[in-house]
């Protein structure tokens, strides 16, 4: 049995659910989000309380409720409170510029990196070594920040590249000097 999916969800004032033959639709006041709804789990609304329950005993449709259960409680919560990652860049010379639609990185190649702005999420650089993506769907925020962290990944020697705000880089040590010398 999915304990997850037993969970009842609660809808918190100023989002409107609605069920459809074919999908669920949650607006709030960051945006709108909608879920396609599968045969082997039923979504039922009583007033501000979502419930997801699996049709049959079946081992796929316990899975899926618990699924279904948790990607509808993160839009709720996106929908209502929405989603952001922090990510650092550290480097010398290493930094990022947003230009219209585009996010202008310099990471040490030989020309800067432009990375096109998906209508998803938004995305600011308070300084040019921070950068914060922000949305509604909590995938597309992850995603996307994964993407630019993956441009230019924080190496363990210097620790230069792209990571999490909240991110721990491992270093580790450089090269040791022979002991003994070259005579």
């Amino acid at each position: 049995m999915s304990r997850i999916g037993k969970k009842p969800i609660s809808v918190p004032k100023g989002v409107t659910v609605s069920i459809g033959a074919d999908a669920v639709a949650i607006k709030g006041p960051k945006g709108e989000l909608k879920f396609p709804l599968r045969s082997e789990v039923e979504i039922k609304l009583d007033g501000a309380v979502l419930t997801v329950a699996a049709r049959d005993e079946e081992r796929q449709s316990r899975a899926l409720q618990g699924t279904a259960r948790a990607i509808l409680a993160n839009m709720i919560d996106g929908v209502s409170k929405g989603y952001e990652k922090k990510l650092e860049i550290n480097g010398v010379g290493y930094e990022a510029a947003i230009e219209g639609k585009v996010l202008v990185l310099k990471l040490g190649f030989n020309r800067p990196v432009r990375f096109p702005i998906p209508a998803t999420v938004t995305i600011d650089a308070p300084t040019p070594t921070a950068l914060v993506i922000k949305g509604v769907d909590n995938q597309q925020v992850g995603t996307v920040a994964a993407s630019i962290r993956k441009l230019r990944k924080p190496e363990p020697y210097k620790g230069k590249g792209i990571k999490y705000a909240e991110e721990v880089i491992k270093r580790k040590a450089g090269k040791a000097f022979a002991s003994g010398g070259a005579g």
